[in-house]
């Protein structure tokens, strides 16, 4: 084993699950799901829902599970045709809604109230589910990482042109190209540095989300990519009623901090804007340490502050 592959292996593969469990969504599509570290329900840890991004899988979120498994339940779940999950036909913002709220009800016991963290296609996922039965009863709070709710295409900065309808499908082509990624080589790396990473970004960090990426399947890739240039989630934001913090890279090409300032903006109840100077779209393994920080600040805030609030009131009314 190389230098190389023996840092990515202590930072990057995620340790082994103390729970695997195949959940169905509500057509019937099967979800690979995993739990790190205490399951133990209201009474023990605090939970923590992790959903990656497109053309990711839950080793993206490798450096949180790492970190927060020690004394958070942690949730994690790979997104259809990503990861161990099969692909499915069905591809639509409304399929990662139901998809997550089979996830929050398969691993969450009634009453149980859970951080639910999203970067990119996983944070259009929770706004795509934020008026879901299911989400608003489990979710406590919520983290957007490096995502929008609309205008992608026509907004990223991937391609070094003057806004306009030129850009725009250009880089809707190159974005949505069927082609395949194949190895990852020394050329690779550099395009996919290029598109998804700040230029500060280490070797290892690079190499890790090449192979995460150009794992994913061809037709997937394809599939999403055509999902995400037809987004349109601006009333969902209106509808995510729950504390939610937003954390965006300014070096970030595929959602530049445009997204971030106005979902900031309209959220109902925003529990800040964190901008990362240099860091690009892959925000959890360019500043695992910042993420990571956000989740904590949001589970001592709003789920152990409300499971406390919520013992305490109990025995008062036991004790009356």
């Amino acid at each position: 084993m190389s230098v190389t592959d023996a840092v990515l292996a202590e930072l990057y593969d995620p340790p082994a699950p103390s729970r695997v469990l195949t959940v169905r969504s509500a057509d019937g599509a099967i979800l690979h799901v995993e739990v790190h570290g205490p399951d133990d329900g209201t009474a023990g840890a605090p939970a923590v829902v992790l959903a990656h991004g497109w053309t990711c899988s839950t080793a993206f979120w490798a450096a949180q599970i790492r970190a927060l498994r020690t004394d958070h339940k942690v949730i994690a779940y790979d997104q259809r045709g990503h990861g161990r999950t099969p692909a499915s036909p069905a591809c639509s913002t409304d399929a990662l809604a139901d998809d997550l709220e089979a996830v929050l009800e398969a691993t969450l016991a009634p009453g149980e109230r859970a951080v639910v963290a999203g970067h990119s296609m996983g944070g259009m996922t929770v706004m795509a589910a934020s008026a879901r039965p299911a989400f608003r009863a489990h979710a406590a709070a919520v983290l957007l990482c490096s995502t929008g709710s609309s205008r992608l295409v026509a907004e990223s900065t991937v391609l070094p042109l003057r806004p306009g309808r030129l850009r725009t499908w250009l880089t809707g082509h190159i974005l949505g190209s069927r082609a395949p990624l194949g190895p990852v080589t020394p050329v690779a790396r550099r395009v996919l540095k290029y598109t998804t990473m700040g230029a500060g970004s280490a070797p290892h960090m690079v190499e890790a989300c090449a192979r995460i990426v150009h794992a994913c399947p061809r037709r997937v890739r394809y599939s999403w990519s055509n999902v995400l240039d037809l987004l349109d989630l601006d009333h969902a934001v209106r509808e995510l009623r729950v504390p939610t913090a937003v954390v965006a890279g300014t070096a970030d090409r595929l959602t530049p901090p445009v997204h971030a300032r106005r979902l900031a903006e309209a959220l109902p109840d925003c529990a800040g804007l964190t901008e990362l100077p240099g860091v690009g779209h892959m925000t959890p393994v360019e500043s695992p340490d910042v993420v990571t920080a956000r989740i904590r600040e949001l589970v001592a805030a709003y789920v152990t502050h409300s499971a406390q609030e919520t013992q305490e009131q109990q025995d008062l009314k036991e004790g009356a």
